[in-house]
């Protein structure tokens, strides 16, 4: 039975729990097993809860739509009460949350068995997840690669089959980055569909998203029901959908539109595997009876890299000094990661006018890439301009080579965030070194549910891996 159950995705993993093919204990057991077994090898869980989450399971859990299925959280503006929320930062240790974040609390209401939390990089600010704190996640395709970052923990976890989804969250491609890595479902959802109570998101909260990493789309989309909506006072919010997530991923999506980017006049150069993997997804968008225009990107990598990182580098700066006062201290040499204590020590010289012409910036971004959709419905790219790093070569560290490589793999995914729009990496391709490929989509703000349509047509068509397949 246990072989069957890692085999499961999070839909059929409820439908066993309800039809008494299993029982929700045995599922934790058996993912606790997994997670024993394997993340000694990968390091993608920092903190668990076994003993308290079969507790759980014993008094009773709710009757929602996954009661019975496990999942990891993402240690990044997101908390399990009982347990630390250092978000990856030496600043950070020492404290225990004392409650859960809004988006816990909505899978708990849903049934779902929280068994921990897993590695990020120092505050998500880098593509790869290796943090000092914690040490480095390794990709369960290749133990010298890196998962992606910053929800490289998760896609991990996901990936090796420790669980069969983890929450994720996005500011910069922290989604999709992952799933790209480790050839995962990614959906990063529009500014605004997840609250981030009771954590103020502030600057942040227009760019980042909360989420998950999946194997299915199904799964992607029960989570996005479970996960969504507005709580009052949110300073941010999402259209309404006009149907629930799931029945958008059980539809046909129509015949699309679909805008090909494979690259940019004045950007960062694009692998041709990367390249070659989102014409495929073309031509596959072609035989499903889709409308295929090569397009050139809408935007420039660095004007977004400017006005994102201004944005991102006032909320490092307002949590840090937040922290500090906390604390009642200085910042200490060793506090940070050389690569944040740069970012912190740049960006805390900004003035109030930096930041309005950052955020004007971002409009006119949002501008400029929404009078695509004037003509297609969708845009595909590749994720990731780059295939998978290595571990070391995003090395906080070393911040010159943060600085010289990690704009590059954010090259296709940064948008958006500016823009607020979701977009979702499929995995539909290898790199010379038999490693997954991402290719991204992405649609206007509110757009999920196209995304979702979209991706289980793809899925039918063009099944990947549920597990990852070590090399």
């Amino acid at each position: 039975m246990d072989d069957q159950i890692d085999q499961w995705d999070a839909t059929a993993t409820a439908e066993g729990v309800r039809r008494g093919v299993t029982d929700a204990r045995a599922v934790a057991e058996s993912a606790i097993a997994r997670i024993e077994k394997l993340d000694h090898r990968l390091n993608a869980v920092i903190h668990t809860r076994f003993a308290e989450a079969l507790a759980e399971i014993d008094a009773g859990l709710p009757d929602g739509p996954l009661r019975g299925v496990p999942v990891l959280v993402k240690d990044l503006g997101t908390q399990v009460a009982g347990l630390p929320a250092a978000g990856g930062s030496r600043l950070f240790t020492g404290g225990v949350a004392d409650r859960d974040s809004e988006l816990v609390a909505r899978y708990r209401r849903a049934g779902m068995v929280v068994l921990g939390t897993t590695n990020t990089p120092e505050l998500g600010l880098n593509a790869s997840t290796e943090p000092t704190l914690h040490g480095p996640t390794r990709n369960p395709w290749s133990a010298a690669h890196s998962p992606g970052g910053s929800s490289g923990g998760s896609a991990a976890a996901v990936a090796a089959g420790m669980v069969p989804v983890a929450h994720a969250s996005d500011g910069g491609g922290s989604i999709r980055i992952p799933a790209a890595a480790c050839g995962l479902f990614g959906l990063k959802p529009s500014r605004g569909r997840v609250s981030p109570a009771p954590q103020p998101s502030t600057l942040s909260g227009l760019v980042s998203g909360h989420h998950a990493v999946t194997t299915t789309v199904r799964d992607s989309a029960l989570l996005l029901d479970i996960a969504a909506g507005p709580l009052p006072g949110d300073a941010y919010a999402a259209p309404t959908p006009s149907e629930a997530f799931t029945a958008s991923a059980r539809r046909d999506p129509g015949r699309l539109r679909v805008g090909l980017i494979t690259g940019f006049p004045d950007g960062p150069s694009v692998d041709p595997c990367a390249a070659e993997a989102a014409v495929a997804a073309a031509r596959l968008c072609e035989r499903l009876g889709h409308e295929v225009t090569e397009l050139t990107a809408p935007f420039r990598p660095a004007d977004v890299g400017r006005a994102s990182a201004v944005v991102m580098g006032s909320d490092l700066v307002a949590r840090v000094d937040a922290r500090l006062d906390q604390l009642g201290r200085q910042l200490a040499d060793d506090d940070l990661e050389p690569f944040t204590h740069l970012l912190y020590d740049t960006y805390r010289r900004l003035g109030a006018a930096d930041v309005s012409r950052a955020l004007r910036r971002m409009q006119e971004i949002g501008w400029e890439v929404g009078a695509a959709f004037r003509t297609v419905d969708v845009l595909l790219s590749p994720t990731l301009a780059q295939p998978t790093p290595r571990l070391g070569l995003l090395d906080t560290r070393r911040p010159e080579s943060v600085y010289e490589h990690a704009s590059v793999y954010a090259a296709f995914t940064s948008v958006h965030n500016v823009t607020g729009m979701p977009a979702m990496s499929v995995p539909l391709g290898r790199d010379g070194e038999g490693l997954p490929l991402g290719v991204q989509f992405a649609a206007d703000l509110g757009g999920e549910g196209l995304l979702l349509a979209l991706a289980a047509q793809l899925e039918a068509a063009a099944p990947w891996p549920r597990r990852a397949v070590p090399r």
